[in-house]
């Protein structure tokens, strides 16, 4: 009568793990980079990276609420778009590197280099169709590189 029930909680615990990972699928997931982790994961090959540079004490940053979040889950089904986020009050070494003076600032970065600044409304939306053209761009220049050899 034991072996029933274990069986049972087994599949339960099965299925509600199943759940927990098709949910976590259906989010979109912003990245904090660090000093440890910005300059590999910004080299990605084939990655478009769009970061967030903040600082928590920023007024506009907070006023950003969840933008950042927002605009994760929006490109989630892109491949090669990640969103990701640095804090520059801890993590100085990577905002000097990409050249932070105000917050937020929002960078694109594809193989390890700056490829665009986003200076535009803070809006989903657009942050979206930058992030998208963005990403078309270096991966058009990569096929032309390609190409060429």
């Amino acid at each position: 009568m034991d072996l029933p029930l274990r069986r049972g909680g087994g599949l339960l615990l099965l299925l509600l793990f199943s759940h927990a990972i098709f949910l976590q699928s259906i989010d979109g997931e912003v990245i904090t980079l660090t000093s440890d982790t910005f300059t590999d994961k910004v080299k990605e090959k084939g990655t478009v990276w769009f970061v967030q540079f903040c600082v928590p004490w920023c007024k506009y940053c907070k006023g950003l609420g969840t933008l950042w979040e927002d605009l994760a889950k929006a490109v989630e089904g892109e491949d090669e778009i990640e969103v990701g986020q640095v804090d520059c009050s801890t993590e100085k070494p990577v905002c000097t590197k990409v050249d932070i003076h105000s917050y937020p600032t929002f960078k694109v970065f594809y193989e390890g280099e700056e490829s665009a600044k986003y200076q535009g409304p803070k809006e989903v939306e657009s942050l979206k169709a930058f992030v998208l053209r963005a990403a078309q761009n270096a991966t058009q220049a990569d096929a032309e590189a390609d190409s060429e050899l």
